[in-house]
């Protein structure tokens, strides 16, 4: 096959997923200017390819071979997402299945007053004037498939804390995708404005009706999520990002962070789920004394991609990024990690520490890192790596001369691996739940 011919089937593809839109939210005199210009952005625009650099190592022609159909709307019992419920979130909890509003799924009478959380058609006047302040603003907003995203997302997930708000239980933000019969398009998509002087966590999950693990395959779907977050004024948000889709599906996802002066953003990532994943993650310091915190685990195998892919840059002074990432890849499993620091000039005394460590538990893993670090500035202190290792044959006969099996050695040394990452994690029950996954799948290795 040309590359003319992969362009234009690209082209074509992107042009059927962008004429799916059924918007859900009442389009208005704020939307409709942002959604045309973002339609007419994807209409020159084209499907990357692995001859584009930022993609060259993520093949996404399985997705322009699917032939998708807008995703229907359903309605779920709540014994449907009981396992997925968060138990520190009993009533905290936004859910949108298929990319639409559950409202009798949600749960927010544990919500203080100063929170709106809720979709866009609930919005109060107060906020959704300052509407178009937010939406969309942010640098990025024209890569392909985030412009797809606005040009299309169905409904959307509204999170705003007005000045000096302090939410003390966990918010689970609960996206589930019912895979039914034919392939599906869900474009979730979420904002969080955070004023001054608030503070939230923020868990937000991806997750399929389908039972078991994310291994199960099932109707394959594609869900192309953007979560936006503003932080104002020393606001702090601690972000949990959990995907968990079906083994079938296809997960593109974008978050983009602004941070202002003294705001504090904690990230902790989790990529488990999707035969195919990519996550783009932006931070934008646009103040002195940010402080950003970036975690995340992914935790693949058979077949799997999944490609991470961040940026952090500074703007002011006196910031500081710490980025730890590590990739557990079993069988065919292949792990990608993109880091980038970009340290301008204003940006003095800054601190930067980035890592990303890897582990092979077979010899068809693989995985491709290239942490990055753009400095101008020139009174700084930052650093990177990564490492791809393999289990230590030496650490392994350790655990055996102590009285442990082969098998029982190999996995704790797993477990410990992904312990750092976990424990870094402010919810107790994923803690939990995403241990006995890493357990459950470094058995069957």
């Amino acid at each position: 096959m040309s590359v003319n011919t992969i362009t234009k089937n690209n082209v074509t593809s992107l042009a059927q997923l962008v004429n799916l839109r059924q918007p859900v939210v009442s389009d208005g005199e704020i939307l409709n200017p942002i959604r045309d210009r973002h339609q007419a952005r994807v209409h020159e625009l084209a499907i990357p390819t692995t001859r584009d650099e930022a993609w060259r190592f993520t093949d996404l022609s399985e997705l322009t071979q699917v032939d998708f159909a807008p995703a229907p709307s359903v309605s779920l019992e709540a014994s449907q997402i009981e396992l997925n419920q968060l138990p520190e979130a009993p009533e905290s909890r936004l859910v949108f299945v298929n990319g639409r509003y559950s409202d009798h799924l949600s749960q927010s009478q544990g919500l203080p007053d100063g929170l709106y959380a809720g979709n866009l058609a609930n919005l109060p006047p107060e906020q959704k004037a300052k509407l178009a302040d937010y939406l969309a603003q942010q640098p990025g907003q024209e890569e392909v498939f985030t412009a797809l995203n606005t040009a299309s997302f169905q409904d959307m997930a509204v999170i705003w804390l007005r000045r000096g708000t302090v939410v003390e239980v966990p918010l689970q933000l609960l996206f589930v995708s019912v895979p039914d019969g034919q392939a599906m398009i869900t474009q979730p998509r979420c904002l969080v404005v955070a004023e001054a002087n608030s503070h939230l966590t923020l868990v937000e999950e991806f997750v399929s009706t389908v039972e078991g693990c994310p291994d199960s395959q099932a109707m394959a779907y594609f869900n192309n999520a953007v979560t936006e977050v503003w932080l104002e004024d020393n606001a702090e948000l601690t972000h949990v990002r959990l995907q968990r889709d079906n083994g079938s599906a296809f997960h593109i996802g974008k978050t983009a962070v602004t941070q202002a002066r003294d705001s504090r953003y904690a990230c902790h990532t989790l990529n488990l789920g999707s035969q195919l994943s990519r996550q783009n993650l932006d931070v934008y310091q646009t103040g002195p004394g940010t402080e950003t915190t970036l975690n995340g685990l992914t935790l693949i195998g058979k077949a799997q991609t999944s490609d991470i892919h961040s940026t952090v840059i500074y703007d002011h002074p006196n910031g500081t990024v710490n980025q730890l990432h590590k990739c557990i890849v079993g069988d065919k499993g292949h792990a990608v990690f993109d880091g980038r620091v970009v340290v301008m000039k204003k940006a003095q005394l800054t601190n930067a520490n980035q890592l990303n460590r890897n582990l092979l538990l077979s010899p068809k893993a693989r995985v491709n890192t290239k942490p990055q670090l753009e400095i101008v500035a020139d009174n700084v202190k930052c650093s990177h790596g990564a490492t791809v290792s393999q289990l230590e044959a030496d650490e392994v006969f350790y655990l055996q001369s102590r009285g442990l099996d082969k098998t029982t050695s190999q996995n704790l040394l797993v477990d410990a691996f992904a312990a750092e990452i976990l424990q870094e994690i402010p919810v107790e029950s994923l803690q939990t739940a995403i241990a006995q996954c890493v357990a459950c799948r470094t058995i069957s290795y």
